[in-house]
């Protein structure tokens, strides 16, 4: 059957410096105040009913968001509906990504520090476009053994941007195999910015290819438009009553990437899930970050002195220096309404310094870091689930404006829930805090209470 559900969410945020600490607003859709405020959010929609062979959703949220930093604003979060029909669906409007490691309650939000997908991580708001999936889906004389799944979508950014009218494109491609109790996945998550200009320039945005002659110099060289992804590999394994399992995924930005020479960089993710989330400590994250190769310190310049292209030999190199989420004419880069979309620990413009706004933003100041992540999850004396979040980072900031030397980050969060009224009531506490040389040191706490009606039809 499906189930319609209304949730209504009311939030008070104080914070000793000024801005609040990391992780109460990192993964949040841009719906935290980033001071000291308020945040009111209505999600109402209705889930898939699983029973049926041709299946249908739908979902619209909304907040209301005031702080000191930019006053009270009105945020359209989700609008979208979809259908499904076997191992196929199409979803329409503005959706949340998908996200991976939840632990005993999936409303206080994913245990890793990408939610486990570094290009698209819900850090920013979502954009409206549609998105046709296959889910997994045995490979012919397989016998289940062996499963593709995939995506296809384009969608509009709706942010003022240093580029102007701006879209995207996203295709992904997964292989899985199933042996026994282990699954193995290898996929491509690959997405572009471009400015949408004809139906030709289209088939080279989804092919990851050259510009043709009209294009810019830097395009006809590289690749048309700003072409970003990931390469993924994960391997789970399915024990009695829990799971265990490894991911890494890879980024790249720009064509030496996706001939995948960005190894070693990447998010490496450990996680570990007993099945009974009433446990003290039910679910375990660590992950590792390091993004500070990027395809190597030397890229050569493709024009000289006077703008001439630079004719190629075999002693240049213009591999290196990828620069993950900046790009030379889509200058705002992989953020939205000045949050970043991807990876939360790539600071957007403006962070160290405090002259970050919502306004046009001009990319991230820190792709250069390494850094580890540890997240928990289970229930306060099997009643009261709780989610735990602590990051150490170090930064270097980019190969262009590198920092020197490289500055610490520590951002601690932790938040749970205290049922009220048969669970449909809910107190949502939350205190967090950040110590080191990127963001201001602060104490922050979080004080929400949450209404949810659910009904089957």
């Amino acid at each position: 059957m499906n189930d319609f559900f209304v949730s209504l969410m009311l939030l008070g945020a104080v914070s000793s410096g000024g801005q609040m600490p990391f992780w109460e607003y990192a993964n949040q859709y841009d719906l935290m105040p980033r001071t000291s405020g308020y945040t009111a959010m209505l999600n109402t929609g209705m889930s898939y009913d699983g029973t049926k062979t041709f299946q249908w959703h739908w979902g619209v949220s909304a907040a209301l968001r005031g702080d000191s930093f930019d006053g009270a604003a009105f945020i359209p979060d989700q609008a979208y509906a979809g259908v499904k029909w076997r191992c196929l669906s199409l979803d329409l409007g503005m959706k949340h990504p998908y996200a991976l490691y939840y632990g005993s309650s999936r409303t206080l939000g994913s245990l890793s520090s990408t939610s486990g997908n570094i290009i698209m991580s819900g850090n920013a708001r979502s954009m409206p476009g549609y998105t046709l999936s296959l889910h997994p889906v045995d490979f012919p004389w397989t016998k289940g053994h062996l499963q593709i799944a995939g995506a296809f979508g384009d969608y509009l950014m709706t942010d003022a941007r240093y580029e102007g009218r701006t879209l995207t494109h996203n295709t992904q491609m997964y292989l899985i195999g199933n042996f026994g109790r282990f699954s193995l996945t290898l996929g491509i998550d690959h997405w572009a910015q471009w400015k949408g200009t004809g139906f030709a320039d289209y088939l080279r945005v989804i092919t990851g290819s050259s510009a043709g002659s009209g294009g810019s110099q830097s395009d006809r060289m590289n690749v048309i438009g700003n072409q970003l992804g990931a390469e993924k590999i994960a391997l789970s394994y399915r024990g009695e009553g829990w799971t265990a399992g490894f991911r890494h995924d890879i980024p790249y930005d720009d064509k030496s990437g996706m001939r995948f020479k960005n190894f070693p960089d990447g998010v490496n993710t450990l996680s570990f899930s007993f099945d009974d989330k009433d446990r003290w400590v039910s679910d375990i994250v660590y992950e590792f970050q390091y993004t500070m190769w990027q395809s190597g310190p030397v890229h050569d310049p493709e024009t000289d002195e006077h703008g001439n292209p630079v004719p190629w030999h075999p002693g240049l190199n213009f591999d290196g220096r990828d620069n993950y989420f900046n790009n030379g004419e889509f200058r705002s880069g992989w953020t939205h309404y000045g949050m970043t979309i991807g990876d939360p620990l790539f600071f957007p413009v403006g962070t160290r310094d405090g002259s970050w706004n919502r306004g046009i933003t001009l990319g991230v100041e820190n792709n250069r870091l390494r850094a580890h992540h540890l997240g928990l999850s289970g229930k306060i004396a099997r009643r009261l689930p709780y989610r735990l979040m602590a990051t150490y980072s170090i930064n270097s900031g980019t190969y262009d404006w590198e920092f020197q030397p490289a500055l610490r980050q520590f951002s601690f969060g932790f938040n749970c829930e205290v049922p009220l009224v048969k669970a449909a009531l809910t107190l949502v506490p939350g205190l967090y805090f950040d110590d080191g040389e990127v963001l201001k040191n602060a104490f922050g706490a979080t004080l929400g209470i949450r209404y949810v009606f659910k009904n089957n039809y």
